[in-house]
C-alpha cells in the first residue's frame, strides 16, 4: 500500500510525540530522587555523608546548602509559599519547635522513632533529635595551661581575660543561644527575672575582645591567640583539636552545661518528599550514628546504641544544666534584643 505525504508526516508527529512522553517520563523518574538539604552540619561531615549515600543509593542527586541554623529557619520562612529544600539537617530542638509551631515541617515518624526520649522529639512527629550537643568552655592550650584555665562559668568574669574573650556572635547560633540562655536561666528561675543574667553578661562583654562573625573564624581566631578563652560547642572544639590540629582544649563548665538536641526534619511542601525520607533514615541509622560519633564527634541522641561502640571520652559523665527549654525558646529572642542594644560593646 502506497503512503501519502500526509501519513509520512502524521506517523513521524506520532513517533516525535513518544520520543518526547518518554523523556518527560525518564526525566521525573530522575528528578524524584534530587534532594536538596539545608543544614550547619559543616562541609567534610556533609560531603562525607553525602557520598555514603550516594554509594549506597547511585540513582540520588543529592545537594546541600550549608548556612546557620537560623540561616535556615529564616529561609524556611522565605520560601514557605514555594520551598525549595526538602531535608532540614541540624539546629537546636527550640529552633525546629519553632519552625513547627509556624506549619513549616511535615510530620514523618521514622522507624526508631520510640528509641529516643520524649523531650528529644516532637509529639506530632514533625522534627527528631539526631544528636545531643554539651555547651563547654574552651581554650588555647599553646597559651594557656590546663591549670590555669576557666572551670565553670564565672571563671570567664576574671579580670585577668579582659580582652582576650572571643564570642561567636549569638543572634544566628542556637549554640550561643543556648549558652547565653543558660546563664539568664541560673538566676532566673529564682527571680522570674533576667536583670542578674544581663549583669553577668556585662561583666563578660568587659573581657570581650571580638564577637565573631561565625563558628570558624571563632576558632581560628582562638588558635592565632587573637583571644585565649571562649565559649562553643564540643563537637567542633574536638573537630578542631584532632582532625585541624589546632592548640584547642574544653572544660565542662563544673556547675553544668547546657546540652541542646540537634534534630532533623522535612520541610513542609517537600518536592522530593519521599527522597528525603529515606535519607533521613539512613543518617540516622545506627551505623550512620556510630560513623558520627567516631569521625564527627556527635553525640548521638538514641538510647538503643551499644555505647561501646562510641570513643571513650563520649562515656565519660559531666554535668548537665536543668533547663526550662520552652521558656529559653521564647524567651531568647527578647532577651537577645535586649543583650544586642544595652549590653554588647559596652563594657569597655
Amino acid at each position: 500500500m502506497r503512503r501519502t505525504k500526509s501519513g509520512f508526516k502524521v506517523l513521524f508527529v506520532g513517533l516525535a510525540l513518544l520520543a518526547l512522553l518518554a523523556g518527560c517520563r525518564s526525566s521525573n523518574q530522575n528528578s524524584q530522587h534530587k534532594l536538596l538539604i539545608y543544614t550547619p552540619h559543616g562541609q567534610d561531615m556533609l560531603r562525607d555523608f553525602v557520598a555514603r549515600y550516594q554509594q549506597a543509593h547511585p540513582e540520588a542527586e543529592v545537594q546541600f546548602l550549608d548556612m546557620g541554623s537560623r540561616e535556615v529557619l529564616e529561609r524556611l520562612r522565605a520560601e514557605r509559599n514555594r520551598p525549595q529544600a526538602d531535608l532540614w539537617w541540624g539546629a537546636a530542638h527550640m529552633t525546629f519547635q519553632t519552625a513547627a509551631d509556624e506549619n513549616l515541617l511535615a510530620p514523618f515518624r521514622p522507624s526508631w522513632a520510640d528509641k529516643v526520649a520524649e523531650s528529644a522529639r516532637d509529639p506530632q512527629d514533625r522534627w527528631y533529635g539526631t544528636y545531643e550537643t554539651p555547651e563547654v568552655i574552651v581554650y588555647n592550650s599553646a597559651a594557656v595551661s590546663a591549670q590555669d584555665a576557666p572551670k565553670d562559668w564565672d571563671d570567664l568574669l576574671d579580670p585577668k581575660w579582659r580582652d582576650k574573650v572571643l564570642i561567636r556572635n549569638p543572634n544566628p547560633s542556637d549554640t550561643m543561644r543556648a549558652i547565653f540562655g543558660g546563664i539568664i536561666w541560673r538566676s532566673y528561675k529564682e527571680t522570674g527575672s533576667p536583670e542578674k543574667g544581663y549583669e553577668w553578661l556585662r561583666k563578660l562583654d568587659a573581657n570581650v575582645h571580638e564577637y565573631t562573625a561565625d563558628g570558624t573564624l571563632l576558632m581560628q581566631k582562638l588558635a592565632r591567640q587573637e583571644g585565649l578563652v571562649s565559649l562553643w560547642d564540643l563537637p567542633d572544639v574536638r573537630l578542631y583539636q584532632e582532625q585541624k590540629k589546632l592548640p584547642v582544649a574544653y572544660n565542662f563548665p563544673t556547675s553544668g552545661t547546657p546540652v541542646v538536641t540537634d534534630g532533623i526534619a522535612i520541610v513542609r511542601g517537600a518536592s522530593h518528599e519521599e527522597e528525603a525520607k529515606r535519607f533521613y533514615e539512613f543518617v540516622t541509622t545506627p551505623e550512620s550514628l556510630v560513623h558520627a560519633a567516631r569521625n564527627y564527634y556527635r553525640i548521638p541522641a538514641r538510647t538503643d546504641i551499644d555505647r561501646k561502640q562510641f570513643p571513650d571520652w563520649m562515656n565519660a559523665p559531666f554535668t548537665h544544666m536543668p533547663l526550662d527549654w520552652e521558656l529559653l525558646r521564647k524567651q531568647s529572642n527578647e532577651w537577645l534584643r535586649y543583650w544586642d542594644g544595652n549590653i554588647r560593646g559596652r563594657g569597655k
